[in-house]
């Protein structure tokens, strides 16, 4: 039996799950801060990530089950540009394609739908394997930026990826 990997919107009933998401130990390591969210700090995110027409959220699942989060950020549509991001927070998931679907579906999204010309991501230099599969897809290093972001005691890097639309291979089928 194949699975069924899915996206849909994040809704209010998303909430607190998504606080206990971040705050799982297969999340925090690659995330920018790592420290654990409280309560209120991630009320007032959610509340205002929620209205906010620069950035959208959905929630990535595998046969019916949340297993991860995909967002955009920074969408400019006078410039044509956005940032994204996702986790998985579920372990098990990995190596049944979950990872390229939501890369799929996301080029696909703002290449096609929002019409938009670049989309950018960045990675903790602690994560190589994501930085490979994003370069899988097309897109290019433009930078690496050195000890910037404190992770525990130390600082470490991260790279800047990029993938424009003239480069976006448009054969996905992610419905």
């Amino acid at each position: 039996m194949s699975n069924i990997i899915s996206i849909r919107e994040i809704s209010l009933s998303d909430k607190q799950s998504m606080r206990e998401w971040r705050d799982s130990v297969n999340v925090r390591p690659y995330m920018y801060t790592d420290h654990m969210i409280g309560a209120e700090e991630h009320s007032e995110w959610f509340d205002r990530m929620i209205v906010d027409e620069t950035k959208k959220y959905w929630v990535i699942e595998l046969d019916n089950t949340p297993v991860g989060v995909v967002n955009l950020t920074n969408i400019d549509t006078d410039n044509r540009c956005c940032d994204w991001a996702f986790y998985i927070f579920d372990p098990n998931v990995r190596g049944k394609g979950v990872g390229s679907f939501v890369e799929k579906y996301i080029l696909k999204y703002v290449f096609e739908n929002l019409k938009l010309q670049k989309l950018s991501c960045e990675v903790l230099e602690t994560n190589p394997n994501v930085v490979k599969m994003h370069e899988k897809f097309g897109f290019v290093q433009e930078g690496f930026y050195e000890k910037a972001i404190k992770k525990g005691n130390e600082l470490i890097g991260f790279y800047r990826l990029s993938i424009l639309k003239e480069n976006y291979d448009a054969p996905y089928v992610c419905d």
